[in-house]
């Protein structure tokens, strides 16, 4: 019998996924537990093994598509097995089952316009067996995938008091209800085809691109607004000079900025938990009891590869040492693309790193439905003037770009500068 590829569930909050590339075409011999198809979700990509040996007969799902957790994805067949039974074999009495799992759709042309309509074999041979034509299958509205027609469908029909069928011809189709409306909606304008010319060439938005662009247009449709203030991090240069190679040598991972920049945010949302919530679709307001920071990490070895948020949880019961670990770890993790699904689920905030490749200032876009994203921005050497004198410091900016609709401009500016005099003071061993 043929065995359906089923889109697993791959997370507690994970209702859907994006087919992101077949390991195999339709007509491949495919082993067991050897991976099939990579399915894309929050932007993990995760290989999926294939449930038995046989021939993938049918890709029902392409790439760049979603589907949903539990569907159908594509279909093994065994060498030599015909995965999808003929009308003729099918029995009078089979059981109500997914159209997809029953066999390959027929066609029939709806006389009206001349479209064609699609119905599985079972649907069909119990068509024929009731006496229901063409035109009546083809009037009935389907429940199914892209509005096909069931067995359920056709058995609600034929329940809802159609006539005999020796005069189908008196039959009236069943219509579907249509709510009246004043003024009908306008229809979509359609999208002209790009087309390339010269040297150009046209690449498909699909994979990471398209998940990372899909959130961008939900994080769009919140609110926001950056404030942006000015650190004074010499402190932090000095100690980190003095200590990154004995740290390397003691704890075995690198001593970088980022764990002062999490332990500093991590104390400023504990002061501060209305930072640390998210608006939900309902309108309620989710507080988060710890502090669960994203760290964005660009893939790639020139950082164009994608980018990914990672999560360390927990940051409030960690060292400054065990933050490092956690950092070093979810990037390697990152890069090599074995991050789970669970890995970059439940942030309750986001840090984003610019600094690391030079830049000076910037407003980070928010990670929806978090409240806000802090922006940590390159360190310069620069002359300012302390107690009337001029004195040369290592100077930063850091950037708050938060949820307007949750966080005003006071509470804004006071978690910022709380983030700012931990790092001005640098007391985090103390």
């Amino acid at each position: 019998m043929p065995v359906e590829i089923l889109m697993p569930e791959l997370g507690e909050s994970v209702h859907e996924g994006t087919v992101s590339r077949w390991l195999k075409k339709e007509g491949e011999f495919v082993k067991e537990d050897e991976p099939v198809v990579e399915i894309m979700t929050d932007k993990v990509n995760t290989e999926l093994p294939a449930p038995a040996s046989g021939i993938l007969t049918k890709i029902l799902i392409p790439e760049g598509s979603l589907v949903e957790v539990f569907k159908a994805m594509g279909i093994i067949s065994a060498p030599g097995e015909v995965g999808d039974a003929p009308v003729a074999t099918a029995p009078a009495s089979a059981p109500a089952v997914d159209a997809v799992a029953k066999g390959e759709p027929t066609e029939v042309k709806i006389a009206s316009d001349g479209s064609k309509k699609w119905f599985t074999p079972v649907v069909r041979s119990m068509a024929k067996e009731r006496g229901v034509s063409d035109d009546e299958l083809a009037a009935i509205a389907g429940t199914g995938e892209s509005g096909r027609v069931t067995k359920k469908d056709l058995e609600a029909y034929i329940a809802s008091g159609r006539k005999s069928p020796a005069a189908p011809a008196s039959v009236q189709p069943v219509a579907p209800v249509v709510t009246q409306v004043s003024k009908p909606a306008p229809e979509p304008k359609p999208v002209t085809p790009t087309v390339a010319a010269g040297d150009q060439k046209l690449v498909p938005l699909a994979g990471m691109r398209k998940m990372i662009a899909d959130a961008m247009v939900r994080a769009s449709q919140v609110p926001t607004v950056s404030t942006v203030t000015q650190v004074d991090v010499t402190n932090m240069v000095k100690f980190r000079t003095l200590n990154k190679d004995s740290f390397l040598e003691t704890y075995g991972v690198k001593l970088t900025y980022t764990p002062f920049f999490i332990k500093a945010l991590t104390e400023a949302l504990l002061e501060f938990p209305l930072v640390n919530a998210q608006l939900t679709p309902d309108n309620q307001i989710l507080m988060n009891g710890g502090v669960h920071i994203g760290v964005a990490v660009a893939l790639g070895a020139k950082g164009d590869e994608g980018l990914i948020v990672p999560v360390i949880r927990d940051c409030q019961n960690k060292s400054l040492i065990e933050l490092a670990k956690d950092l070093e770890s979810i990037a390697k993790a990152a890069r090599s693309n074995s991050l789970k699904p669970s890995d970059v689920q439940g942030g309750s905030f986001t840090l984003t790193n610019p600094g690391t490749y030079g830049a000076l200032f910037g407003t980070p876009m928010i990670n929806a439905p978090q409240a806000g994203i802090l922006g940590t921005y390159a360190i310069n050497k620069e002359a300012v003037v302390i107690d009337d004198m001029i004195a040369i410091r290592s100077i930063m900016h850091l950037v708050l770009t938060y949820d307007h609709r949750l966080i005003d401009g006071l509470l804004a500016g006071k978690f910022l500068a709380a983030v700012r005099d931990k790092l001005q003071k640098f007391d985090f061993f103390k």
